[in-house]
């Protein structure tokens, strides 16, 4: 399903046409004849089908207008409306929201268990997919937000010993911009669009967090023993 605009007219002109008729129908009451007593009874019905159809937009809200379960329309635009009377018009908000996951224990792609949490800026774009193709955009968003970080958890080590490929901790743009990536495409169904996904907590397990530690010391002596031997080769060569 896909938004579309629903009809509306500016609800100042829609009180004055109702203030106009309540004139006339208290003017025909006051006429004590039957045909002006049917005639104030029928303008008085109109007001009220007026004041059925009158609702007010916030600002970076969306009304979703439904007439007996068919979509009619959304109104975006903020202000006093006139719409189809007797209609429900749920809210959903337009404005930028951000959602903290909770902190995950996953496993790497090595096996190495890992905690890992991240925050996923984002702001609907269709109200109409909001409302009626998820059973709550929120819960979804939260929900489809853990699975897609657990999903590209797992796709990579934690840390990269041997400097070949892509890990968690050395490339977190890489590793974010596919988080977003894949939130879009989950996200979509849901009329919602991610603006940013950025990972807030990485780290191993406190199982093998030492063991972890150690081991990364010792690539780091490793590697500067390496760089060593690498300079002094270099120096023989050139001398």
């Amino acid at each position: 399903m896909q938004e579309k605009n629903a009809w509306k007219i500016n609800g100042f002109l829609a009180l004055a046409l109702g203030f106009i008729l309540l004139i006339g129908a208290v003017y025909s009451f006051l006429q004590l004849t039957p045909a002006m007593i049917v005639l104030g009874v029928v303008l008085i019905l109109i007001i009220i089908v007026i004041a059925c159809s009158i609702t007010i937009v916030q600002p970076n809200q969306a009304r979703v207008v439904t007439f007996f379960g068919r979509y009619i329309g959304s109104i975006r635009e903020s202000g006093f409306w006139m719409t189809v009377p007797f209609s429900a018009r749920p809210t959903v908000s337009l404005r930028v929201s951000n959602f903290n996951s909770k902190t995950l224990k996953v496993n790497d792609v090595s096996g190495n268990p890992v905690e890992i949490a991240a925050v996923v800026v984002f702001k609907v774009i269709d109200s109409a997919k909001a409302i009626f193709d998820v059973d709550n955009y929120e819960e979804f968003v939260e929900i489809q937000s853990e699975t897609a970080l657990r999903h590209v958890a797992t796709k990579y080590p934690y840390d990269d010993f041997d400097e070949g490929g892509y890990s968690l901790r050395g490339n977190t743009e890489e590793v974010a911009n596919e988080l977003s990536s894949e939130l879009q495409n989950r996200l979509s169904v849901a009329g919602v669009k991610v603006l940013e996904a950025r990972l807030t907590h990485l780290a191993y397990a406190t199982e093998i967090a030492s063991a972890m530690l150690q081991r990364q010391q010792a690539a780091a002596i490793i590697a500067a023993r390496q760089k060593i031997v690498e300079g002094a080769v270099g120096m023989a060569q050139m001398a």
